[in-house]
């Protein structure tokens, strides 16, 4: 059995139905019922269910976007930074070994010699780096409270996209927006994600940190392209002429554009597909929400 902790939001919930096509026992815990912000009140669910692994989905992001974030910081920092170390107390005690879901907000840029950042590259949009998001520094945060733990995964998510039109959706988000920024980025489709993650631990690949994205890297202008195509959304897309009519006319903080380079993903036998076959497969089968 698997403890799910962040089961309702939309990462969790892409768990969940993974756990429900695989048949795999599953326990969603829910903060009403045990609250697994205090580690005693975790570590003895843990001790008592008796889970073979643990998966941490739970975080603050924001809605509609990052900028949110700046405005309810407690709370983003709570769940970005200080929750996982939290969760890391309880399973440590319990001696429970887990996956932490991250980001790749972290980064910004195209790596170096352009090939993507690594997992061994130092995180350069963080609050230590002197720019960035708030979001994007409580998950670097996060991944410096986890440095040094035992047994466990640090998945790193990147502008998650599938099938299903939903807010949280990128392709769903390139198709509301009223003007686009044009951006190179890697980003990840949902349900890969979820399933490779779990196959770190299904696979018992070596605890670490990964980059789980698509390989490959895509533009906002290939993206609205690939979605134009698909006949999925007719409306005529604008975009900004730069960087800097963006940021004063439509954002209040820094955005993570950044590329990352999955090969130690597939080093170990886990490969997602290249990220613009990824894009017209979910775009071929899109989901309009009822």
């Amino acid at each position: 059995m698997i403890y799910l902790l962040g089961g309702s939001g939309y990462v969790g919930q892409a768990y969940q139905a993974l756990f429900r096509r695989r048949a795999i026992a599953f326990c969603s815990l829910r903060r009403s019922e045990v609250d697994y912000t205090r580690p005693d009140t975790l570590r003895d669910a843990l001790l008592k269910d008796r889970p073979e692994f643990l998966i941490n989905a739970a975080g603050y992001t924001g809605k509609p976007n990052v900028d949110a974030c700046e405005l309810d910081k407690a709370e983003c920092l709570l769940g970005n930074a200080v929750l996982p170390g939290l969760v890391a107390q309880a399973c440590e005690a319990a001696g429970v070994p887990w996956g932490h879901v991250s980001s790749g907000c972290i980064f910004s840029g195209d790596g170096p010699g352009a090939a993507g950042f690594t997992e061994i590259d130092e995180p350069n949009f963080t609050f230590r780096a002197k720019r960035c998001s708030f979001y994007s520094g409580t998950k670097g945060l996060g991944e410096e409270v986890l440095a040094g733990h035992p047994n466990l995964f640090v998945w790193r998510l990147r502008i998650p996209f599938e099938r299903v039109d939903n807010p949280r959706n990128y392709l769903t988000k390139l198709m509301r927006y009223a003007k686009l920024l044009d951006v190179t980025n890697s980003i990840s489709e949902l349900d890969e994600f979820a399933e490779a993650t779990l196959d770190c631990w299904a696979k018992r690949v070596p605890f670490g940190t990964y980059n789980v994205t698509n390989p490959g890297k895509v533009t906002t202008r290939e993206v609205v392209e690939l979605i134009r195509r698909s006949g999925v959304c007719a409306k005529e897309f604008s975009f900004f002429a730069s960087e800097e009519e963006f940021m004063s006319a439509a954002a209040r903080t820094p955005r993570s554009n950044c590329v990352l380079d999955p090969s130690k993903l597939a080093g170990v036998g886990i490969r997602l597909s290249p990220v613009h076959e990824a894009i017209e497969r979910d775009l071929k089968a899109w989901k309009r929400a009822a």
